[in-house]
């Protein structure tokens, strides 16, 4: 339920405000003056708010400017009303204007109205310049107060040349944001180039970033152009930072920080025109401690960091994706006019997605794929039974981090087996699914003993 805040000076009528809300099931929070509202502001969401015109320290039309950027609704109350304050409570961004004695049913109306038109506004809000379907397109589908947060972020940051970092769990959509940020910036018609550092062997990286002239090293037939100059007027998507090979990190922090590159076999510099965007799935503070990573390189690229929420946090846009997926898929394969049914949606808000958006992304299209009527049905939407293989002979003997490592190490393993079977042992792309470097992958494919033959 949506949580209102009330803020009036008088004692009694914010008694009556706050029991007409509470009565209708709403939460209710008020303050007597701006100053209050304002710190209540800071420690909690809310849906919308209902001021008087007439405050101590500020009257409600200053109050509602300024807070304006917050987007939340903003219904006035006053004894004076008239014409031309309501026009300007309108043009300062207030939903409505209501002139008191309040008529509590009328009041309640315009509350639902309120709250109706923004959760409209606030579905159409998360990038709608960008929400096409077609390839290559960004779509960012959610209307969860989560995902809205970190959307408005990209909105804000999107018309600056500022460094941003995407933060999350794999699987949760940080190349989509990448491209919405570069689709709303003034870059948008100049190239997005992306790299993997999970996704290619150390030792092309440097050569796959910077590029190389002619006879630079044996077998550089001709000169090549790297991924970096490639990217000049548009946005380099710096993908799996947390993977990126360390000695290759200070090369890194000196072309963020000198706006310059040479490519190999050539002392001649190049000056870059680019926005960056990195990403990672990993703990960076984590891979600091443990000498991963550099410290200067952190904070160069943690100007702007963006956080991604799992979708199990995130729950209420699970039916939205659904949906989506399912118009999408259905018209790409021409299965056309399929949906979701109730017990299919059920199954899928039940569930815990440890593999996020792309998860549910794979499911739908299993199910869009083997649906054999109009409707999907919970039998089609396929989910593991279990999020481990870990079974009742499971050993649970130690303290529970003694137990919690042997856990991962079999979940960790029968993973690997699955992608390297999926992809017929191709290990760059195997620790591309996985988001590993090629490195990591070897040197796990050697611990667990892995093999095309075992």
């Amino acid at each position: 339920m949506a949580k209102i805040l009330v803020v009036e000076d008088n004692a009694s009528m914010r008694e009556m405000l706050t029991s007409i809300f509470r009565e209708k099931g709403f939460e209710t929070e008020n303050a007597a003056c701006v100053g209050d509202a304002l710190a209540l502001l800071k420690k909690s969401d809310f849906s919308l708010i209902v001021s008087d015109l007439q405050l101590p320290d500020m009257d409600g039309l200053s109050f509602c400017k300024r807070i304006k950027h917050l987007q939340i609704p903003f219904i006035i109350l006053t004894a004076f009303g008239s014409i031309e304050k309501a026009v300007e409570a309108i043009k300062e961004g207030a939903f409505d204007f209501i002139t008191k004695p309040v008529d509590p049913d009328y009041l309640l109306l315009m509350v639902n109205k309120a709250l109706d038109a923004t959760q409209i506004l606030r579905e159409n809000l998360v990038l709608r310049e960008v929400l096409q379907s077609e390839m290559g397109k960004t779509v960012i589908i959610g209307s969860s107060r989560e995902i809205l947060h970190e959307a408005e972020k990209i909105r804000q940051v999107a018309q600056t040349n500022t460094t941003v970092l995407l933060r999350g769990e794999s699987g949760t959509g940080k190349e989509l944001f990448a491209r919405a940020l570069h689709a709303l910036s003034p870059r948008k018609e100049r190239p997005f180039i992306t790299i993997n550092s999970a996704s290619i062997p150390d030792n092309l990286l440097e050569n796959e970033l910077f590029g190389h002239e002619k006879g630079s090293y044996t077998g550089a037939y001709m000169r090549q152009l790297g991924k970096l100059e490639l990217a000049q007027g548009g946005t380099f998507f710096f993908d799996e930072i947390g993977d990126f090979p360390y000695s290759l990190q200070g090369k890194i922090l000196r072309v963020l920080e000198e706006k310059s590159i040479s490519r190999l076999g050539s002392g001649k510099d190049i000056r870059l025109d680019i926005r960056f965007i990195f990403a990672t799935n990993q703990d960076l503070e984590k891979a600091i401690a443990e000498k991963r990573f550099r410290q200067d390189l952190y904070f160069r690229i943690t100007s702007f960091p963006v956080q991604l929420p799992p979708l199990r946090e995130r729950q209420a846009d699970i039916p939205l994706l659904g949906d989506y997926f399912t118009k999408k898929i259905s018209h790409e394969i021409k299965k056309h006019g399929i949906t979701l049914s109730p017990q299919a949606r059920e199954k899928l808000m039940a569930y815990s997605w440890p593999g996020n958006v792309r998860e549910l992304q794979n499911t739908i299209e299993r199910a869009v794929i083997i649906c054999s009527g109009r409707e999907i049905s919970a039998a089609e939407i396929i989910l593991p039974d279990k999020v481990f293989p870990i079974d009742e002979h499971f050993n649970l003997n130690g303290n529970l981090k003694v137990v919690a490592e042997r856990a991962q190490k079999i979940a960790e393993k029968a993973k690997i087996i699955r992608v390297l079977t999926e992809t017929e042992f191709n290990r760059s792309r195997a620790a591309e699914i996985l988001e590993i470097s090629y490195k990591t992958l070897l040197q796990k494919i050697k611990k667990y003993d892995l093999s095309r033959e075992n």
